[in-house]
């Protein structure tokens, strides 16, 4: 009986110890318990697994984290080890710090790459007195502002142009941040609660989902319930040096759109999106009834603006119809906001697109039709 004890207990702890020698792929044993509350129901950028007070994390692209309140505790030989919660840490990205905002977490941040189209008050603040430091953009980062903000670890995005190699000389832990990547608007947001696991505020950032998700569900509800005959057609974008960038028909953008009640006129399986001529985009969207448009127009923004950019824009039916569905980065926190607050983003197109499903009176956050 003793024999057989010993081996199940050695085949166990095998089970929870197993190396991940295929970086690439998520290893953990399914033996290990799953912390429901903290294992994403949206987002595809990455899994967790609990045991024994060790929360092990494992991101798409071969990167495994193991977060732990002991640090004496041992772990997985393929996982690094990221004592909990954080002090402090660097941003990268508007996304990134996006999640800090929502979770009431300035504290922990210490540095950014920049400040341009920043609109958070209390940031910018922390920026002035030097709460915050700012390192540099990617392929540029000073090394030293990095070591001055003193980071635990450093969320980062790998598909940004780089510039890592030298922080990784650093030897400070590099936490890759893929909710740029996810493909559903919730699953961008629920990196919430990816931040949360390092920062101690598992409980928040589960509560503040928990709102964003029932908002935007309802309201995705309520449009899928309307009795439409026809929806609405929309495209997306402009014409820059020559050529228009069309985000791909399994794009967020592309999605967002659907959940509002509208047809996006790309229906491809491209998740990123393409470079198109004009008349590769005019033949698609001659006779859109809405084009969305989102960009940091120095000045007032205007169809006279618009047509100015290239004069055969009047030629599409929404810019005769005045149906622009308009966004100014310059005037709004858009990337601030909208990352982790997509039912805000739902409403504004509900509004447009469906306005008797929304109260009279409501105020868009982001988008309004261009006038």
């Amino acid at each position: 009986m003793k024999k057989i004890l010993a081996f199940y207990l050695t085949g166990l702890c095998m089970c929870l110890f197993y190396s991940c020698s295929n970086s690439g792929n998520k290893t953990v044993s399914s033996m290990i318990d799953v912390d429901s509350l903290m294992s994403p129901k949206y987002a595809t950028g990455y899994e967790v697994r609990d045991s024994a007070g060790v929360r092990l994390v494992d991101v798409d692209g071969g990167y495994h984290f193991a977060l732990v309140a002991d640090d004496g505790l041992d772990v997985p030989d393929c996982y690094t080890k990221v004592k909990v919660p954080i002090k402090n840490t660097i941003c990268m990205t508007s996304l990134q710090l996006s999640n800090f905002t929502i979770l009431n977490a300035h504290d922990i941040v210490k540095g950014l790459t920049g400040t341009k189209n920043l609109f958070n008050k209390d940031i910018i603040q922390r920026v002035k007195d030097g709460r915050i430091v700012k390192i540099g953009m990617e392929g540029n980062f000073d090394t030293e502002m990095v070591l001055a903000a003193n980071p635990d670890v450093i969320f980062i995005s790998p598909s940004k142009r780089g510039g890592y190699d030298a922080i990784k000389e650093t030897g400070i832990t590099l936490v890759p941040h893929l909710g740029y990547q996810e493909l559903n608007p919730l699953g961008q947001a629920e990196w919430i609660k990816f931040v949360g696991m390092f920062i101690g505020k598992e409980k928040e950032a589960n509560e503040v989902f928990a709102g964003i998700e029932s908002r935007y569900n309802d309201l995705k509800s309520k449009v899928q319930s309307s009795d439409y005959k026809v929806l609405p057609t929309v495209f997306s974008g402009e014409m820059h040096y020559g050529n228009w960038h069309a985000v791909g028909g399994k794009n967020y953008l592309a999605q967002i759109f659907r959940d509002a009640g509208a047809n996006y006129v790309i229906n491809d399986d491209e998740t990123a999106g393409e470079d198109l001529e004009f008349e590769k985009m005019y033949s698609l969207a001659a006779n859109a009834d809405y084009w969305r448009i989102l960009n940091s127009y120095p000045d007032e923004f205007s169809y006279e603006a618009l047509k100015a950019s290239e004069p055969r824009n009047e030629l599409f039916k929404a810019f005769k119809e005045k149906k622009v569905i308009y966004c100014n980065m310059k005037q709004t926190p858009y990337y601030e906001i909208s990352p982790v607050e997509p039912d805000f983003l739902l409403k504004d197109f509900v509004a447009i697109f469906h306005p008797e499903l929304v109260e009279d009176d409501y105020r868009p956050t982001f988008y309004y039709l261009l006038k």
